[in-house]
């Protein structure tokens, strides 16, 4: 499972979207909401959620976790919990140092 990269910034991204963008179901990332207390969405008087830029890097860090590091979703908030700037950092350096590879493969391709 891989996360795909939106590439135009909106406000506010649908439950339908950032589903897409995670390649899971909408009931994971329902669950995913239930579970982590970093993740509010606005949610309009229809209860239709409405998810924000900070909520998919929230995504993304729980992703990384869960489905990129194996961990548990009970390991996966204890870590986020006790040390949320660490994991965001380390998660952010993962994240550049992926971009790096990802170029450094262009490049190889095109010589």
């Amino acid at each position: 499972m891989t996360y795909h990269e939106h590439s135009v910034d909106k406000l506010y991204y649908s439950i339908g979207e950032v589903a897409q963008m995670f390649n899971v179901n909408t009931s994971l990332i329902r669950y995913w909401e239930k579970e982590f207390d970093i993740i509010k969405p606005y949610k309009n008087k229809k209860g239709k959620r409405f998810f924000t830029k900070k909520d998919l890097d929230n995504f993304h860090m729980i992703f990384h976790l869960v489905k990129e590091q194996g961990m548990t979703l009970k390991g996966a908030k204890k870590k986020l919990k006790e040390n949320k700037e660490q994991t965001k950092s380390s998660f952010e350096v993962v994240q550049k140092l992926k971009d790096i590879k990802n170029e450094l493969e262009q490049i190889k391709q095109e010589i």
